[in-house]
């Protein structure tokens, strides 16, 4: 028995959650920039071989380093390129991650405190929606949260040396691994997160544990390689990366995603639904919560972590709603410890609220959702679409209610039996009602996504676009385009992101409006995407085009 229920109970639990976390990988078209962006990239690396040097759209990409590029492009080697498999990485890391999770609390705390810092975190719903978008954020959580563990495990009471120093060695190699996910960020969280624990409790007994020499040494293994060799391939990717993409981004403005100190709270909120009536009551005791016999305070350094991230982004230059997702691991160990140690019905009382403002807010949206959609329309995203995707909001919403309030009247029976089920049912239910919203969002796709457009104007001609023909992108980038489209075009007078590529690598992109219009005119054929604005001033001057398909704010042409 774990958690009063038999070990078939957890295996069916787990079999159910496993269909709803992947079986909407392939229903939603991947949207514009991130899903685009990062599934485009290594389609490339699948389709040219070289895995050392990113691209994006066929134009040196530097941002970010390799390791999700390298698993998408091994998942679309082994199975197929498609939408299903550019998602299927951050979509394992965030599955994974559960049992990570629940397997480190089971071992610090006991094994109902593992099956219930599972179940927080698969109902958890920051680290639920990022898990299924393609950004390189899920796989960064989970190889963050991995080292967390380990670190943890290795300073348990009752390691053995030989335990305490795999573990630590493992929390190093994952280090190394995120490092390859996004950067020094994987260093500077744990390391100021062990740092700031230590001036907080005084204990400075980890750093003893840290096994430094060989711990290094497993990172520079796993992690130099590529920065070394990328570095030599391409000269001007040390000093963009390390300094642009770290120093300058973090210090400034410079990468246009501002934010006030507060940005990160409505996130934060919403991201802890549906424990956030709950969690915030267990951290002054998580705390304060007695030290192990070696002095180390597991639970306290997990709150330390959340507490840096928060922090840190927090005081960032730039801000990004993702950026804050590691913290939600680390908050759901001592969670689970919280609430194996409280009573049914202490539960039930902390989340009576919220499961009373669900029945609210699926009664707010039935009545006043459709009527108040016209005001959140915008260029973007026509009413029409929000009138679509409201049956979906009505689902997801009416799911999350009916669960809330079948979880909370679980819990007010009182008994260990009834607890887990009601833990099971909001978890459970929360997972079901998210993946039905995230299905729904389809319906923005066509203003989201290069999939419509491009079947569009295939439908028009009878037959798909000729590969040998140039396909431009005016004036902007559809990220999804060229995935969809199965290759690279060329950017018209357009470079945001891709301004460092397309300066080392020039004749790759056409620098002017002027010099692509008479590109263009001697052309026998080409294909050209841009935003309805640059189409009626090409239009005016009288440029050759031929309209294929239409979408809410461009349109996509052919030279004859």
């Amino acid at each position: 028995m774990i958690a009063s229920l038999p070990r078939i109970a957890w295996l069916l639990i787990a079999a159910f959650g496993a269909f709803v976390w992947f079986s909407g990988l392939d229903l939603r078209k991947l949207q514009h920039p991130d899903e685009g962006r990062y599934a485009e990239i290594a389609r490339e690396m699948n389709v040219t071989g070289d895995w050392l040097t990113p691209r994006l759209n066929g134009i040196k990409y530097f941002e970010k380093p390799p390791l999700q590029y390298w698993v998408t492009a091994a998942s679309y080697r082994l199975f197929e390129t498609d939408q299903w498999t550019a998602r299927l990485a951050p979509a394992a890391a965030g599955f994974l991650l559960i049992f990570v999770v629940g397997f480190t609390a089971a071992g610090l705390a006991g094994t109902t405190a593992g099956a219930y810092a599972a179940l927080a975190l698969a109902g958890c719903v920051w680290p639920t929606v990022l898990a299924h978008i393609v950004t390189l954020d899920a796989l960064l959580e989970f190889l963050l949260a991995c080292a967390l563990c380990s670190f943890l495990l290795a300073n348990r009471e009752g390691a053995s040396a030989r335990e305490a120093r795999n573990w630590m060695l493992a929390a190093w190699a994952q280090i190394a691994l995120a490092t390859l996910t996004k950067g020094l960020v994987a260093l500077a969280i744990p390391g100021m997160t062990l740092l700031l624990y230590s001036l907080a409790t005084r204990d400075w007994a980890p750093w003893r544990r840290l096994h430094l020499v060989p711990g290094l040494a497993v990172y520079l293994v796993i992690a130099a390689p590529w920065f070394v060799m990328v570095s030599i391939a391409n000269p001007g990717f040390a000093d963009f990366f390390f300094i642009n993409e770290h120093l300058r981004r973090f210090a400034t403005g410079e990468a246009n995603r501002p934010g006030p100190l507060w940005y990160f709270v409505p996130i934060f909120a919403a991201g802890l639904v549906p424990w956030l009536s709950i969690a915030p009551w267990t951290w002054r005791a998580a705390w304060r919560a007695a030290p192990a016999a070696n002095g180390f305070r597991w639970q306290a350094f997990c709150l330390a972590w959340a507490a840096f991230v928060w922090v840190f982004f927090s005081l960032s230059g730039s801000k990004l709603p993702s950026y804050i997702l590691p913290m939600f691991p680390a908050l759901m160990l001592p969670l689970g410890a919280a609430l194996a140690a409280m009573p049914a019905r202490r539960i039930a009382w902390l989340f009576g609220p919220f499961a009373a403002g669900t029945v609210v807010l699926f009664f707010a949206i039935v009545a006043g959702f459709e009527p108040m959609a016209p005001r959140f329309a915008d260029g973007r995203t026509p009413v029409r679409y929000l009138l679509a995707f409201a049956p979906w909001l009505k689902l997801g919403s009416g799911i999350l209610a009916v669960a809330a309030v079948a979880g909370w009247a679980w819990l007010r029976r009182g008994d260990d039996r009834s607890r887990t089920l009601g833990l099971v049912t909001i978890a459970l239910g929360t997972l079901v009602a998210f993946q039905s919203l995230f299905i729904g969002m389809d319906v923005f796709r066509e203003t989201r996504s290069g999939y419509d457009i491009l079947r569009e104007a295939k439908n028009a001609r009878g037959a798909p676009l000729d590969r040998t023909v140039p396909f431009y992108q005016v004036g902007s980038y559809d990220q999804t385009v060229p995935f969809y489209l199965g290759r690279t075009t060329t950017l018209v007078a357009f470079r945001d992101e891709l301004t460092m590529g397309i300066l080392m690598e020039p004749h790759l992109a056409i620098e002017s409006m002027d010099e692509w219009i008479g590109i263009w005119r001697a052309l026998p054929d080409g294909y050209a995407l841009m935003p309805m604005s640059d189409y009626e001033q090409l239009v005016a001057q009288d440029v050759p085009m031929r309209v294929l398909a239409t979408g809410p704010r461009r349109v996509l042409v052919s030279r004859r």
